[in-house]
């Protein structure tokens, strides 16, 4: 599997339960949310800003993808909603891995930037990296309509957080049907 691939087969709405761990505090909470994952074609005004804005040709971005999400957390019951775009580009000596551009909201830093990597086991590992914290987020899918992902963030005062999140898609994605077919070929 490519990272288009990845990309595609999480494109949808999906329906997300997270558990986070505060190792510090010796504390957990749990959160809901519903998520929409949109791809972005290569050549999406969205994708070539990000590009531009870490000063790479926009045309060597694989793709994007806009995340929105709606949710709240157990102990406050406040929603959260947001949305962040995510830019690939690969790297062209190894074809799994490559630059992760995210969008921050944030207008004095306007970008992260990071790395992903695709392993054999078809699990996509993103890591970004700053002088305050480190995150690691493992993403796989157990079905075409559940995916799992592990993340881990650690900040430079020595607070970390585990989380692991499943989320079951609820519609809205014809590259799962594809990889469906794909995995039942009809013989002839």
């Amino acid at each position: 599997m490519n990272i288009e691939e990845f990309f595609q087969l999480s494109a949808g709405k999906w329906f997300s339960h997270r558990t986070s761990h505060h190792l510090a505090f010796n504390k957990s909470e749990d959160g809901k949310s519903d998520i929409i994952i949109e791809m972005l074609a290569a050549d999406h005004p969205e994708v070539i800003k990000l590009c531009q804005l870490d000063e790479i040709i926009p045309n060597s971005a694989a793709c994007g993808a806009k995340v929105t999400w709606n949710g709240t957390i157990e102990q406050d019951q406040k929603k959260h909603s947001g949305s962040t775009v995510l830019v690939l580009v690969p790297d062209v000596d190894k074809a799994n891995e490559g630059k992760l551009l995210r969008e921050t909201g944030d207008t004095k830093k306007a970008l992260v930037t990071g790395h992903y990597k695709i392993g054999t086991d078809e699990a996509l590992i993103l890591t970004t990296e700053s002088e305050t914290i480190c995150s690691e987020e493992r993403l796989w899918f157990a079905s075409p309509n559940l995916r799992m992902r592990v993340l881990v963030i650690k900040r430079a005062d020595g607070f970390s957080t585990a989380s692991f999140t499943s989320e079951i898609r609820m519609g809205g994605s014809p590259a799962a049907a594809k990889v469906s077919e794909a995995a039942n070929p009809v013989s002839s």
